[in-house]
C-alpha cells in the first residue's frame, strides 16, 4: 500500500490530485485488505482502471484506491465464453476474441477502458453494449463475493445498480462463432469512423454527456449552443466533437468542470434539455454547485 500517489498520471485527461492510499490488487485477498484499511480508517474506497471516463478532484481523493492487475486483469477463452478479470482492458478482450474467431465484442474497439468499468456503466458504442454479451460478473464488497447476472446488475443505458464500494472482479461474456477476417473488417470500419468523428489524438476522458432521448445528440446540442472550441483555462471543448473536453494546455479538473457547467447550462437554456454526465467523478469535485461524494467509485 503506497501513500499520496498521483492519480493524474493514471487518467486519460491527465488532471487531478493524489490518492491518500493506493494499491495494485492482484488477488481477492489484496482487495479484501484494501477494504479492511478503508473501513478501519473510515475512509472512502475507489477503483481505477485505465483512467478513461474519469475526473479526479484537483484536491485528490482522501481514501483508498486500488487498481486490478495480475490474475484480476487476465483474459482466457473457454469454448465460446470469454473470461476476463475486471482490470483487463476491453482492447485485449477484443483481440483474444478475434483470434478465436468469436464475434460480439467488436464495439469494444471504441471503448478505451477496462472490463470492470465497462460492466459498471454498461459501456457501449456503435449499436453494441456490454449487457448484450455479459453472462455474469463476480462482484466483491466488504460483505462478501457473489456472481450477478445482467438483470441482477440492473444494466441500462450507460448505468448499472452497482454501488460505491463494490468491485467487478471478473466477468464472463458469451460470444458468437464468426470469422476473424469479418471481425477484423468490422473493427477497422468502426475505428475509421471513430477517428474521423472524435479527437482520438487528444487527451480527453471520452464522452462528457450521455445522449438525451431527443433527436439532437449531446454533441450536436453543445455545438448548436455555440460552444465548439470554447476554452476555459487549459481545457477546451473539442473543435472536432463538442461532447469531448480536451486537455489543451496544462488543464486542471476545475477547468474541465467549468466547461461541463457551461455546456449543461447553455443546452438547458437553449433547448430545455438537461444533459446528464457520462463521466464519473472521484473526490470532492463540484458540478453545478453540487458537491459530489468523496467515495464516488470510478473506472
Amino acid at each position: 500500500m503506497k501513500e499520496n500517489v498521483d492519480l493524474a498520471r493514471m487518467t486519460t485527461l491527465g488532471t487531478g490530485g493524489p490518492a491518500r492510499y493506493f494499491r495494485e490488487a492482484a488477488s481477492l485477498d489484496d482487495v479484501r485488505e484494501a477494504f479492511e484499511l478503508a473501513e478501519r480508517e473510515e475512509m472512502p474506497f475507489a477503483v481505477v482502471g485505465l483512467g478513461s471516463n474519469m475526473l479526479v478532484a484537483d484536491e485528490g481523493f482522501p481514501g483508498v484506491v486500488i487498481r486490478l492487475v495480475g490474475e484480476l486483469a487476465s483474459v482466457s477463452m473457454v469454448d465460446d465464453v470469454l473470461q476476463a478479470g475486471g482490470g483487463a482492458s476491453l482492447a485485449v478482450c477484443l483481440h483474444r476474441a478475434r483470434a478465436a474467431a468469436l464475434a460480439g465484442l467488436e464495439f469494444a474497439c471504441a471503448i478505451p477502458g477496462t472490463v470492470g468499468g465497462g460492466v459498471w456503466m454498461n459501456a457501449g458504442a456503435y449499436g453494441g453494449e456490454i449487457a448484450e454479451r455479459l453472462e455474469r460478473a463476480l462482484i466483491a464488497s466488504s460483505e462478501g463475493v457473489e456472481w450477478r447476472t445482467p438483470d441482477e446488475l440492473g444494466l441500462e443505458y450507460r448505468r448499472s445498480n452497482l454501488r460505491h464500494g463494490e468491485v467487478v472482479l471478473r466477468a464472463e461474456f458469451r460470444l458468437a462463432i464468426g470469422r476473424s477476417e469479418d471481425i477484423r473488417a468490422t473493427v477497422a470500419d468502426m475505428q475509421r469512423k471513430r477517428k474521423a468523428a472524435q479527437p482520438t489524438n487528444r487527451r480527453t476522458f471520452g464522452s462528457v454527456f450521455k445522449n438525451p432521448s431527443t433527436e439532437l445528440g449531446a454533441g450536436q446540442a453543445i455545438d448548436q449552443a455555440g460552444l465548439r472550441g470554447h476554452v476555459h483555462g487549459g481545457a477546451q471543448i473539442s473543435p472536432k466533437h463538442a461532447n469531448f473536453i480536451e486537455n489543451a494546455s496544462e488543464a486542471t479538473t476545475a477547468d474541465a468542470l467549468a466547461l461541463i457547467r457551461l455546456a449543461r447550462g447553455s443546452v438547458q437554456e437553449r433547448f430545455g434539455v438537461a444533459l446528464e454526465t457520462e463521466v464519473q467523478f472521484l473526490g470532492p469535485v463540484a458540478r453545478d454547485g453540487t458537491t459530489w461524494p468523496a467515495d464516488s467509485l470510478v473506472r
